[in-house]
Parts: structure tokens; C-alpha cells; sequence
């Protein structure tokens, strides 16, 4: 999909990251400028409804799989992030 949307794959899931809400927000990591200015064009990609299925689909639980969590199970599964609303503004 990224060759088809012209951009790199990591535009692509940073794009994914940025159509999941406005209460969402990626802060990837960097220490080269390179990086950097290639994660800022991320923001250039638009995603289609379509397009955001297609990406869900690869991620189908069904469909990933691995053990590097294996012995500790699905951590996020069971994490116990507050709710939004809990949260204080200051």
C-alpha cells in the first residue's frame, strides 16, 4: 500500500496512527533530521475509509502472530489505561 499511496512504509503507519482520531497523536522517535523530515511527510498521506479497513485487516488478530509476548500473554489486552474523561486538564 505504501508503494501505492507514494510514500514509505513508515509514513504509512504513521498516517494510520494519525486517521485513528484527533485523541490520538504519534510521537515517533528520532535523531537524525533525515528521519525526522520523513515523519513530518507522513501528514501528507490521506487515508480512505477503504484504505484504513485494508490496514486493519492486516492486523486481523488472526493474522499476527509471534511469540515475543507469549509468556507474558497479550499485555495490552489487559491494560488498565484510565478512561478520557478521568483525565484533568491543568
Amino acid at each position: 500500500m505504501a508503494t501505492r499511496k507514494g510514500c514509505t512504509p513508515s509514513q504509512l503507519a504513521l498516517a494510520w496512527v494519525c486517521h485513528q482520531g484527533s485523541d490520538v497523536c504519534p510521537i515517533p522517535g528520532t535523531t537524525k533530521v533525515e528521519n525526522f523530515n520523513q515523519n513530518i511527510g507522513a501528514l501528507s498521506v490521506k487515508l480512505t475509509p477503504e484504505e484504513m479497513n485494508e490496514l486493519e485487516s492486516y492486523a486481523a488478530a488472526s493474522h499476527v502472530q509471534g511469540d515475543r509476548y507469549l509468556q507474558m500473554g497479550n499485555t495490552w489486552k489487559y491494560s488498565e489505561t484510565p478512561p478520557l474523561s478521568s483525565w484533568k486538564s491543568e
